[in-house]
């Protein structure tokens, strides 16, 4: 069974695509991590509004990237563009297209 999450970006007015650019990068460096299934990015209608939905073999193997150095970079150059986050749910999930 694998780990997923959803979360509520709420970033600083206007710095919404600036975001998404860095959210996006990190996807792009997951792209080599096994351990991560699906890691999307995407805009709500509200315009300081993004969700990142992420599924994981495991909640350690999260837990585990949020420490590799690109990650880590990539976090602290976002800090400051976030007003907030809000962990939507967290999900054991069971299945459904696009998985294994």
């Amino acid at each position: 069974m694998n780990y997923g999450y959803i979360n509520k970006f709420t970033v600083q007015i206007g710095k919404r695509d600036e975001l998404v650019k860095l959210l996006l990068q990190a996807a792009e460096i997951l792209q080599s991590n096994k351990d991560c299934v699906q890691y999307l990015v995407g805009k709500a209608s509200e315009p300081e509004t993004i969700y990142v939905t992420e599924i994981w073999v495991s909640k350690e193997t999260h837990d585990a990237s949020l420490e590799l150095p690109e990650v880590k970079t990539i976090i602290a150059q976002a800090m400051p563009l976030i007003v907030s986050v809000s962990n939507i749910a967290e999900q054991q999930i069971e299945g459904g297209k696009g998985l294994n």
